[in-house]
């Protein structure tokens, strides 16, 4: 076997062959379909090009296949990693890692294979590809940093929990709850609702631990997680440390960056040899644990209840200022944390006050409480494409929480992007606060949200709901301004680094995020890839049926007419209205051009892939038409598009399959011989014969 540490030459076997280098690859990108497997289909051409053996598992948005097994590892002489989510590193230790941007994968893919020959050995101290012996390769690529992917891989285990939590809690308060002056909303006890209420509950008490754990998991790999689920929870239990709140989510960040970087510390300490089996399961994880949960309660719990405390006697001392003021300030404090102990102490101090007969000041709390999961709702509407598929599921879910006045909806919107998301629901909350302290509202219940409004415990509601709608917009608007803001700013840095970034095929619903693993096919050089899927065989079709019957004689036109990209997108939607499964071709145009504000579909290589997904077609079709003076798309190698794949999908399209006909589109797409024939089958027959090589 090849010793890790240099690679073979390219000649020189004992029997006088030469000796082939063998290489692995990962590709993958958060939410990628195309690029997932365009950078593995350059790998594999360049690859062959260069006479060595690669073998590429895919990791996108449909599940993965080809996964690398042991013996590739073992076997292999160095690792290409080109994704832009963290990537396990672990299984390579002792190999020579290069790790890159998915950009990079599919720009040089000659030079990342070069490259392998030099590229330091990963000694497998980390769990992804934030692991130091490839945080920087050398490659050009940009690399989302450490910190990043740690905080991603916490906010998208964590994003189920408040679902399902915020979700079940909001269902049980709507439909079994009412209010009571000294209780607030109460559900009766020993009731059906109460019952699904405290399922609710325990998710929520999950995903502060889970976001904890799993950044920590990002870092230190399986010893970090139970020291950061732990640390998590401590962070969470305000009890533990003398104080009535919590540090919510912040303290989970802080636990879980706090877990990793221990881990990963203790990991360099040297120990005996018989030691070694049994530090990754017990002594690392008992070691950072109670090392971690000590410093909590001992060092950082304190600050924390220090600042509550004299939270609570501060504003304590503000009860005669200005309503406007107050409100402004309370407004701030509950939109911080969300659920932290500045959070609670303006809720504590406005719920405390309601026995006093001030309902004023409880009145100014409920108008800002719903204003974040509102505001971070409506901006995954307002602007789209600056935001995830999961992303703008979970703000859905998230409008639906604020009614409800459970501001934690917006924790992963916050977690995931706090520089931009927690001055903007500070901004918000103050207005709200400020409005409904000018207005006088008063609220007899310790809670918040339009829900205290419909069930009679808001006096002035008229106003309540002004401050609330205008709170809520002041938040979504902030917050897509500087989310927009700062991608400007990381796409100008990717174009300053020569990295422009590269337009993604993101049709909506896919139902993934982050962490969804993609799919893909055996990518290796001198052997065509096996591809699988799982779309049913197409026996009893039509032998002009391919793409599983999604592209028929019917779609295909050899000339396109049109000589711009609208008039081109018109026409696409005209020749797939011939199949009779577009009901409205206009809606059908307007969605395939909202996708195009979004980002052009513009792949390069003289090829667009404009897509949508709407209620406009009732079953998935796919056009093709061909361009011999070329369109101008908006493609990043500034070359007109000749080769034009239009996909549509329904809304309610289940399944993947439409997905996996994209991956295998776009993969076959890198393949300069199949482009060619494309080019010059002389009519729509021929054409589809060269489409009928996609597997």
């Amino acid at each position: 076997m090849t010793s890790p540490a240099g690679l073979p030459p390219t000649g020189g076997g004992s029997s006088g062959e030469q000796q082939r280098l063998k290489l692995l690859a990962v590709t993958a990108c958060p939410t990628g379909i195309a690029h997932t497997y365009m950078a593995a289909e350059k790998l594999a051409q360049a690859a062959e090009q260069l006479g060595v053996d690669i073998k590429v598992e895919t990791q996108g948005s449909i599940g993965a296949e080809n996964v690398l097994t042991d013996n590739d590892v073992r076997t292999a002489d160095g690792v290409i990693i080109a994704a832009d989510k963290d990537v396990d590193l672990s299984r390579f230790a002792g190999k020579r890692v290069v790790t890159v941007g998915v950009a990079e994968g599919i720009r040089h893919p000659e030079r990342l294979i070069e490259q392998v020959r030099t590229a330091p050995v990963h000694g497998g101290g980390g769990g992804g590809t934030s692991t130091s012996s490839s945080a920087d390769s050398g490659a050009g690529g940009k690399e989302r940093s450490v910190g990043y992917k740690a905080l991603m891989n916490g906010v998208s285990y964590m994003i189920p929990f408040v679902v399902v939590g915020g979700l079940l809690i909001a269902i049980s308060l709507s439909l079994g709850g009412h209010t009571d002056p000294s209780g607030g909303l109460v559900i009766p006890k020993d009731s059906f609702w109460m019952d699904v209420n405290n399922i609710g509950v325990i998710g929520f008490q999950l995903m502060v631990p889970i976001l904890s754990g799993y950044i920590a998991y990002a870092i230190g790999d399986r010893p970090a997680l139970v020291p950061g689920m732990v640390g998590g929870w401590i962070a969470n239990t305000g009890s533990l440390y003398d104080s009535e709140a919590g540090a919510g989510f912040i303290g989970a960040i802080v636990t879980g960056f706090l877990a990793g970087y221990l881990v990963l510390w203790i990991k360099k300490v040297e120990v005996p040899k018989f030691v070694r089996p049994i530090m990754p399961i017990i002594v690392i994880p008992i070691v950072a644990t109670t090392a971690l949960g000590l410093f909590f309660i001992y060092v950082i719990g304190k600050p924390i209840s220090w600042v509550f405390e004299h939270l609570t006697d501060w504003l304590g001392g503000m009860t005669g200022t200005s309503a406007v003021l107050l409100g402004a300030i309370l407004g701030l404090m509950i939109a911080f944390d969300m659920g932290g102990p500045v959070n609670k102490t303006a809720f504590l101090f406005g719920a405390g006050l309601i026995a006093t007969g001030n309902q004023e000041v409880m009145g100014m709390c409920a108008a800002a409480i719903p204003v974040m999961p509102l505001g971070q709702g409506l901006a995954t509407l307002i602007r789209k494409r600056l935001y995830t598929e999961q992303e703008r599921e979970t703000g859905l879910a998230s409008l639906f929480m604020g009614l409800f006045g459970i501001s934690e909806g917006a924790i992963p919107f916050a977690a995931a992007r706090p520089a931009q998301v927690i001055p903007a629901n500070m901004l918000g909350g103050a207005v709200a606060g400020a409005l409904a302290g000018l207005a006088g509202v008063e609220d007899a219940v310790p809670h918040g949200g339009p829900i205290v409004a419909v069930l009679g415990a808001v006096s002035g509601v008229p106003m309540f709901f002004v401050a609330v709608v205008i709170g809520t917009v002041v938040t979504a608007l902030t917050t897509v301004a500087l989310v927009d803001v700062s991608e400007r700013k990381r796409r100008g840095q990717s174009m300053v680094d020569g990295l422009a970034p590269q337009p993604e095929l993101a049709l909506a619903g896919v139902g993934v995020g982050s962490d969804g693993l993609g799919g893909g096919g055996t990518a290796t050089a001198h052997a065509p890839a096996q591809r699988t899927s799982s779309a049913p065989a197409s026996t009893g079709a039509s032998e002009d049926e391919v793409l599983s019957g999604y592209l028929t004689a019917q779609t295909v036109k050899v000339r396109l007419d049109s000589g711009d990209k609208e008039a081109a997108i018109r026409e696409m939607a005209g020749l797939l209205a011939a199949t009779g499964k577009v009901t409205d071709v206009e809606e059908l145009v307007a969605a395939a051009l909202r996708r195009e504000e979004q980002g052009t579909t513009g792949l390069g290589e003289e090829i667009a892939i404009p897509h949508a997904k709407t209620d406009a077609v009732t079953a998935p079709v796919v056009g093709f038409a061909r361009s011999a003076e070329g369109v101008e798309w908006g493609s990043l190698d500034g070359t007109k598009a000749k080769l034009v794949f239009m996909i549509s999908v329904p809304e309610a399209a289940a399944g993947d399959e439409h997905l996996r006909i994209l991956a295998l589109l776009s993969r076959k797409l890198m393949d300069t011989g199949f482009r060619e024939r494309l080019m010059t089958a002389p009519d729509e027959a021929a054409v589809l014969d060269v489409l009928r090589e996609i597997r």
